[in-house]
């Protein structure tokens, strides 16, 4: 660097507005070990503290994607399109999506996470899978979306590695929830896929990390810019996560419910409906289709025909999975409702700390994950229940833990003599005109 670290984090620690070739630098340096953590934490907590404007952003994500490599997806014929979610309490969507995405003529280099805390990681879920890789080499990631149109797999040692490193910093120096941050800590990796086109879902709500539209919607509008600046078409859909989204939270139960609705066909869901609304706004961006309307229709005929869950299983299989069956708890226990009634609410962060509890989830990043634990058949807000009616089915480890287990979930359900009014799972779009 021309001039020492601390004079940018005095900058910004001002208020002064960095530079591109300064954020560069800075990023950079980091990445070379030249700039020791101590000085990258102060820069983030300034950051934290002072914001950054959206040039600032965009030359904070280019940075990051340049500290690595990007996937050259210039072979492939179809559009490159992804989507990426905030993440939330059974948010089980990328599963259907990538496979019913790449049916409809799209490919998909979908990269993902693993879970931490109460949100479920996507290769955690995957890993359910016995023998599902999550680690492909480059080479391998493009000759499986050549030949299926779909992979989904975590961060490359060789993707945004500036990232992978700033995001540890971040997570032990309390710099997470920085809209700035989190902006590029996403599109560096998103957009070092090659992409056409990014669909975000972001969430809201107790089971989600954003609890209030306000912040929702500065995190979707964050990541369009970066997106526009970058050249590359960005848009957003803002959903409800108050309540778990299907009927399973766990891992191996959520995989086992996403295989079912696709073996399944259509059926009116919030899973299936937003997972449908994803895809349509996917195959807006590539061109296929007019409208929203005419792209949920291509994708209720991809799921119908079973195109999606062939899509789904060559890619299963194309990443290792030896077509055994899922791991299963050794106790499964049916937890009957107290009373008749509706169901008013179900507490999505609850839910999850209750599937946490059991094994299904990680406090700490080097826990072990107890992938065949969780909850299943759970009842849904709106419906009626008779008294004695299932609740919901506990996937337990140990005995021990049903107390405990069935405590929680009666805390969760809130039963009310009346039915309660609809609630809405897709709150609003932001980027693309419907």
């Amino acid at each position: 660097m021309e001039h020492p670290p601390q004079w940018t984090i005095e900058r910004k620690r001002d208020g002064t507005t960095l530079s591109a070739e300064e954020i560069r630098s800075f990023i950079l340096a980091y990445h070379r070990g030249e700039i020791p953590d101590y000085q990258m934490s102060a820069l983030c907590m300034t950051i934290l503290w002072r914001g950054m404007n959206p040039e600032e952003v965009s030359a904070l994500t280019s940075a990051m994607m340049e500290s690595g490599q990007c996937l050259d997806s210039s072979s492939l014929s179809q559009p490159v399109i992804d989507k990426h979610s905030s993440g939330g309490i059974g948010d089980k969507t990328s599963l259907i999506l990538a496979p019913m995405a790449a049916a409809c003529g799209l490919a998909v280099p979908m990269i993902s996470g693993r879970g931490l805390g109460l949100t479920g990681g996507t290769l955690d879920k995957l890993e359910s899978l016995p023998g599902y890789r999550t680690r492909l080499s480059e080479q391998e990631l493009l000759a499986q979306l050549a030949k299926e149109g779909c992979a989904i797999v975590g961060q490359s040692e060789q993707l945004a590695p500036a990232d992978r490193k700033l995001y540890a910093l971040r997570d032990v120096t309390g710099c997470v929830p920085s809209i700035p941050l989190i902006t590029a800590s996403i599109m560096c990796k998103k957009l070092s896929e090659g992409l056409h086109g990014l669909v975000l879902d972001v969430k809201v709500g107790r089971g989600a990390f954003m609890k209030h539209m306000e912040d929702a919607r500065e995190l979707a509008d964050s990541m369009i810019r970066v997106g526009r600046e970058l050249n590359t078409p960005v848009c957003a859909v803002i959903s409800n996560m108050d309540h778990p989204l299907g009927h399973s939270v766990g891992n191996a139960v959520e995989v086992q419910e996403c295989i079912d609705l696709m073996q399944q066909g259509p059926s009116e869901t919030p899973l299936w409906i937003l997972t449908r609304d994803l895809g349509a706004r996917m195959l807006q961006l590539a061109g296929r289709c007019q409208s929203l309307q005419e792209g949920q229709c291509i994708c209720n005929q991809a799921l119908q025909s079973g195109a999606v869950w062939a899509k789904a299983e060559a890619m299963f299989r194309a990443q290792g999975w030896n077509g055994e069956a899922l791991p299963q708890a050794p106790l499964q226990v049916d937890i009957p409702s107290p009373q008749a009634g509706w169901v008013q609410d179900l507490d999505a962060e609850k839910i999850g700390r209750l599937v946490l509890l059991l094994g299904g989830g990680r406090r700490q990043v080097e826990d072990q994950i107890d992938h065949a634990v969780g909850l299943s058949r759970l009842c849904q807000v709106a419906e009626p229940l008779e008294t004695g009616q299932t609740l919901a089915t506990l996937h337990l480890r140990r005995e021990d833990q049903r107390s405990e287990a069935t405590a929680l979930l009666l805390d969760a359900i809130h039963i009310g003599e009346q039915a309660p009014d609809p609630s809405t799972l897709i709150y609003e779009t932001r980027g693309i005109e419907t």
